[in-house]
Order: C-alpha cells, then sequence, then structure tokens
C-alpha cells in the first residue's frame, strides 16, 4: 500500500516537493533513534550515481530518479515523476514490502486518517509504532478484522468483505464473491493510493443498481465499469439524502459509509456520482481512500489485525 495523500500531512507548510532530510525530523524521535544517535541530526546521503530506482503503479503513475539515504532509511528522490499525483508532493510506501517506510522503521504497526477528500486544505496525519493508537470517537467503537495475506502479492493488506448493505437492506451478494483464492485472484485490498472502490463486476452491478433505485433513475454509463453518474434534476446543486452503505468485514466488523464516504456531486455535468468503480471478474476488489475519509485506520502488523474507528480526522 502507497499512502499518496498522506504524504502531504508530512510536510511542513510551504514546502512544494518532498526531500527525505524534511520527512526525517517529521518522524518521532524514538523512531529515529532506531537510525541515528540522539546528539545527530538526520543527513542525506546521496547513494552512488548508478543507484537509481523506477516504480511504477497500475495507474499508469511513476517515479524515477537516483536514489538516497538519511539516516538509515532508503528514499527515492523522485525527479522523473508521471501520472496523477491529486495534490500530493510524494509517495510513502506502508506495504509489507522491505523497502516500505514501515518496514524499514521497523514498526509494527501504523495508522492514518484521510481527511475530506474535496478540502485541499487539510493534512492527514500517518502515525507509527506506539503513536499508532485508535480511540472510541463520538461513541463509535473500535473494530477489528483479520489481515490477509497472499503468497503471490505479499505485500498487500488483504481483508475478507462478506457483504455490503445499503440502508437497512443486505445486498444480494454472494458470501463467496470477495473471497481471495489460491492462485492469488480475487480478494480484497486496503490501498490508500487507490482513489475510488473497486469491485469485482457483479458485486458492483448490484451496489449500482440499487443506488439507482435509491435516486429513482438509471445512470446515464450504465453499462459501463465506470464510477456510475445519475442526472441531477433542474436546479438542484447538492446530493439528496442517502442511506448509509455497510460494508461487512470478517469477525463481525462493520464500516459505515455515511453518503459523502460513496457519492458526490459532478458540477460539471450536473450529476449524482457513486465513486465505486467496477472490475473483471478474476479482479482484485480494492478499497479506497474516498470510502476511508474520516475513519481512522489501524494496521496491525505483529498480529494480523486491521482496525477502524470513525473520527474528524481534521482534529487528530
Amino acid at each position: 500500500m502507497d499512502a499518496v495523500p498522506a504524504v502531504q500531512a508530512l510536510l511542513p507548510a510551504g514546502h512544494a516537493r518532498l526531500r527525505p532530510d524534511h520527512l526525517l525530523q517529521l518522524l518521532p524521535r524514538a523512531l529515529l533513534q532506531r537510525h541515528v544517535p540522539a546528539h545527530m541530526e538526520p543527513q542525506l546521503h546521496p547513494y552512488p550515481a548508478l543507484c537509481r530506482y523506477r516504480y511504477a503503479y497500475g495507474d499508469g503513475a511513476y517515479s524515477a530518479a537516483p536514489a538516497a539515504s538519511a539516516g538509515g532509511v532508503a528514499f527515492g528522490c523522485g525527479t522523473d515523476n508521471g501520472g496523477d499525483s491529486y495534490n500530493s508532493t510524494g509517495t510513502v510506501g506502508l506495504g509489507r514490502g522491505s523497502l516500505s517506510l514501515v518496514a524499514q522503521l521497523g514498526v509494527g504497526k501504523f495508522s492514518y486518517c484521510l481527511t475530506d477528500f474535496f478540502n485541499t486544505s487539510l493534512g492527514s496525519p500517518v502515525l507509527f509504532g506506539s503513536l499508532a493508537e485508535l480511540a472510541a470517537s463520538g461513541g463509535a467503537a473500535v473494530q477489528s478484522t483479520p489481515l490477509l495475506q497472499s503468497p503471490q502479492i505479499p505485500s498487500r493488506y488483504y481483508v475478507s468483505l462478506e457483504g455490503i448493505s445499503l440502508g437497512d437492506t443486505r445486498l444480494p451478494i454472494p458470501n463467496q464473491t470477495f473471497a481471495l483464492r489460491a492462485d492469488g485472484t480475487g480478494g480484497m485490498i486496503v490501498d490508500s493510493g487507490t482513489i475510488f472502490t473497486i469491485l469485482v463486476e457483479s458485486a458492483f452491478r448490484v451496489v449500482a443498481n440499487h443506488v439507482a433505485e435509491v435516486l429513482g433513475q438509471p445512470a446515464v454509463n450504465a453499462t459501463s465499469l465506470d464510477n456510475p453518474c445519475f442526472p441531477a434534476p433542474a436546479g438542484e446543486r447538492q446530493l439528496p439524502a442517502m442511506p448509509d452503505m455497510v460494508l461487512h468485514f470478517a469477525g463481525g466488523a462493520d464500516m459505515t459509509l455515511h453518503r459523502d464516504n460513496y457519492m458526490s456531486f459532478d458540477e460539471e455535468d450536473s450529476s449524482f456520482c457513486l465513486n465505486i468503480a467496477g472490475a473483471t471478474s478474476t479482479s482484485t476488489s480494492v478499497l479506497g481512500n474516498f470510502q476511508q475519509q474520516n475513519i481512522q485506520m489501524l494496521f496491525d502488523i505483529t498480529v494480523g489485525q486491521m482496525s477502524f474507528v470513525p473520527t474528524d480526522c481534521s482534529k487528530l
């Protein structure tokens, strides 16, 4: 998992570029002391000129440049970057791979809390190690579900999604729809770098059709796997009232998505859009960052568990 939008929260105001020494200075001193003596300041040490990196993503985005290290932590100082960054200033790797920041810091858990998607003035906090704790907020209880791992792609954080509800209706989606298969296909991953949640086509069609029923009209792109949009009535500039959507995970953990966590208003086309897309039946489903707004997420790698709780992330 690569937390693209979360990096903004780690940068001091006014910094337009991510530099390893800036990031190191913002990490808790207890973590820095794992790599740098307390009396030393973090320093940037370029690797030899032949040591370069190139990292590409499924959506076509990429970053390439010379590599560097700071306080014993390896960084890529991206100078050749392409694709959409969506107001972020860099990418932090939070997966299970050996080069992720989590692995290099040697911490067993981390958490993040993504603020409102459309409010680019807000930063999103990322916490590591002992600082990564969840607290019940506004009477909401912390819920947890096991983390799964695929031998084919061991760096990803898989979870077991068992069903979806819209309002009081449990949608007719078979329990095994999101199962992780032995060959590595299927399953659902949690990814802070993917924007919209992606569901395999059979489940996507069910969700889209039920949202269409609530709105009382079909989507203009009903045959596509793109996120569906529905024409707004003339003069309407706001989303209508919508029931909560609930994602049912293994272990009895229910993630409630309020209207603004799965719908948005497209001013350009004057339409209501469901911010969930579809994918082929053998694809992996993805819980995207739009759906994770104002939900504090905790990944405890040591015990193999993902926990979450609704939170006003702007107040953390």
